[in-house]
């Protein structure tokens, strides 16, 4: 019996998956150049959540590579990196972009991932303290020798993909990201595909 699961997070938009310890997650970009936010809080044993600086800091490096963790706020593991299938650098260090990114660029009411985070977790019966910052699959914005942080077009191609697996129950919250004034998602915003198995 083929247990795989399909699902399609729409462009500008946001969903909560959970998903069980063991289980196998793929983050996909059918279309190419589609930044993913992606949010893991634990669902049981007290409110804890994926911390992006505290895996920059136990991996030592910007993003974990295949065989490495993604850690939680309390330094535990909450997934492992399992493939990456994508020549993208990912992003660790950006947050997730928001009604302020928005009006500054003159388009207040804008879809948002914080928004549709907020949406997702309030959903699942989950209030977060703070919005942690997420990790953006397939983003391309490393840094730059001068030390500036700059987000060029998403180079992920038609497919490209990671796959995760849960180190424990979490709720995951993936959207696609809504940037389309700028070349982030290659100048249109696109569907991501999640496979839970």
């Amino acid at each position: 019996m083929n247990s795989l699961r399909h699902f399609v997070v729409p462009p500008q938009s946001g969903r909560g998956f959970r998903v069980r310890q063991g289980q196998h997650v793929r983050v996909i970009d059918p279309e190419g150049q589609q930044v993913a936010d992606m949010w893991a809080f634990t669902t049981s044993g007290g409110l804890d959540w994926l911390s992006t600086s505290q895996t920059r800091d136990i991996t030592e490096r910007l993003f974990p590579i295949a065989g490495e963790c993604f850690y939680s706020e309390r330094a535990e593991r909450l997934l492992t990196l399992v493939e990456n299938n994508s020549p993208s650098l990912h992003d660790t260090l950006f947050p997730a972009c928001n009604p302020g990114l928005y009006e500054r660029a003159g388009l207040s009411g804008h879809p948002n991932c914080r928004d549709n985070l907020l949406a997702a977790v309030h959903e699942a019966g989950i209030e977060p303290a703070i919005v942690p910052d997420p990790v953006n699959f397939f983003q391309n914005s490393s840094p730059q020798p001068n030390g500036r942080l700059e987000v060029l077009a998403s180079n992920n191609p038609p497919g490209g993909n990671v796959v995760l697996r849960a180190e424990t129950d979490l709720l995951l919250v993936i959207t696609a990201c809504s940037v389309d004034f700028h070349p982030t998602n290659g100048g249109i915003c696109t569907a991501i595909a999640v496979e839970i198995e």
